[in-house]
């Protein structure tokens, strides 16, 4: 998150309420949550979570390929 200039804030929002949830193509242990972050114009934050408890970020990026999905 500090690389990629993410505050926890944001990661926690999307993973609380996410805009979208999706399942992973490959891994079924895994969820994508997707939100924007009105603080970046909206951008969209891709979350990447682990399904099982307690869960975990796997990691989180802001998604290009999403802009304007949401």
């Amino acid at each position: 998150m500090e690389k990629r200039k993410l505050q926890k804030e944001w990661v926690d929002r999307v993973v609380n309420k996410p805009a979208l949830i999706e399942a992973d193509a490959i891994d079924a242990s895994l969820e994508h949550r997707l939100g924007p972050v009105p603080e970046l114009a909206n951008r969209i934050l891709r979350v990447i979570i682990s399904r099982a408890e307690p869960q975990r970020v796997i990691t989180a990026y802001l998604d290009r390929k999403m802009k304007g999905e949401l």
